[in-house]
């Protein structure tokens, strides 16, 4: 298993359908709206970061109850980005957490402190720097 996680995106003739690729050997595809210009045939990129931590979010909260032995049955994690607009400065996510099985108030609490650790919420809230340059 590659220890560096990468990601291909390739766009071809067909307007704005981005299609991925990745070391683990996976597919999936990128689009845009009818409104943008685009075929509506996948999830835009800013839906694919909401989905990123969503899935991040869930699997961490699973990950943890099980090795703690608590009884969540279920995660459901809903988000929005902006749903009050764009703010002047940043983005807001909103982020809503519904969480089943008999859990105790405080492994609620422990669970939802877990989910600000995740490592998609730390690489989203922490300061990222990107380093651009055109491929020979």
């Amino acid at each position: 298993m590659s220890t560096t996680p990468t990601v291909k995106a390739r766009l071809e003739e067909t307007p704005y359908i981005v299609s991925f690729s990745d070391d683990l050997g996976h597919a999936w595809t990128a689009d845009e709206p009818l409104e943008a210009g685009g075929g509506n045939t996948a999830p835009t990129p800013d839906r694919l970061i909401l989905a990123s931590l969503g899935a991040c979010t869930a699997i961490t909260l699973k990950m943890v109850a099980a090795r703690r032995h608590w009884p969540l049955t279920g995660i459901e994690v809903e988000l929005q980005l902006n749903p009050a607009g764009k703010p002047e400065a940043g983005n807001d996510i909103v982020r809503r957490i519904a969480m089943h099985g008999e859990l105790d108030v405080e492994q609620q609490a422990q669970l939802l402190k877990i989910a600000n650790a995740c490592p998609m919420h730390k690489l989203l809230t922490g300061e990222v720097r990107i380093h651009s340059e055109l491929a020979g």
